[in-house]
């Protein structure tokens, strides 16, 4: 079997097209690579679906940290702090359980169970909060120049937050908001872990990195490349979000403009 056979065969078999049993023997690097590659289409699809959704969430959350409202205000606070404050592992447990609950109460919440909502639904509120937390702080350091700039031009209420304070707040967040992308899609792999079940043995790429290491007692083959593929992956995220960067800060001096840099976060 050439390495075309394998990646027509293998290439989109996390999706459930193609070969629908795992290989069983001759683990050849291309089958390693094509298999693990394939089970990144689901680490993609976490990242980016969490990551968007997230984003909207967490302008909203760090509104509401900055408002006047009491209730909106702690309600912001403690959203932030309950997903902050304990690890993404022990979220999902929780995540996966309450789900069976509510299972049990009525079949309609049977999608809740499985890992591409379920899983989902954690990333999403989980990156919400960091990334809350992150636009709050750099809500906070709007110039107030800028405010008042915008007062004296007429803007007032949601006209100048959509063409002052947001943009503004967005230039100034986004150097942390990369370094939090990228440690989504890192987090990712911690959906391997979970109590979310892989559907028809559909995982990840953490799934398929740690069967071939099962089965062939050589774990620096599989996870390697697993490696590899992530490091791509960071490496196009720098690329995408340097663009938009760049674009955000198009209206400053080369010199005032702040730089992407990829920040590893060592605990969360």
């Amino acid at each position: 079997m050439s390495c075309w056979d394998v990646v027509a065969d293998y290439g989109l078999r996390s999706l459930g097209i193609g070969e629908r049993l795992l290989p069983r023997d001759d683990f050849t690097l291309c089958k390693q690579a094509v298999l693990i590659g394939s089970g990144m289409i689901w680490n993609i699809y976490f990242g980016t679906v969490a990551l968007l959704a997230g984003f909207f969430l967490a302008t909203a959350v760090a509104l509401g940290k900055a408002s006047n409202n009491r209730v909106v205000r702690k309600a912001s606070e403690w959203f932030i702090f309950v997903f902050r404050g304990s690890p993404l592992f022990i979220q999902f447990f929780f995540a996966y359980f309450l789900f069976l609950s509510l299972k049990s109460v009525s079949p309609i919440f049977d999608p809740l169970t499985a890992a591409w909502l379920g899983a989902l639904i954690v990333l999403f509120l989980n990156t919400a909060a960091y990334s809350g937390e992150i636009f709050y702080g750099a809500l906070l350091s709007v110039p107030k120049g800028d405010i008042e700039a915008a007062d004296a031009y007429g803007f007032s209420g949601w006209s100048r937050f959509r063409r002052i304070v947001w943009p503004t707040m967005l230039r100034l967040a986004w150097p942390a908001y990369t370094n939090e992308a990228i440690f989504l899609f890192h987090a990712t792999t911690l959906v391997f872990f979970s109590g979310f079940p892989a559907w028809q043995q559909r995982g990840d790429a953490l799934y398929y990195a740690s069967y071939f290491a099962d089965k062939t007692f050589n774990p620096f083959v599989a996870y390697p490349i697993l490696a590899g593929y992530f490091i791509l992956l960071t490496l196009l995220i720098i690329w995408l979000f340097g663009a938009i960067n760049r674009r955000l800060n198009r209206h400053l001096p080369q010199a005032r403009r702040s730089k992407v840099r990829y920040r590893p976060t060592l605990l969360r």
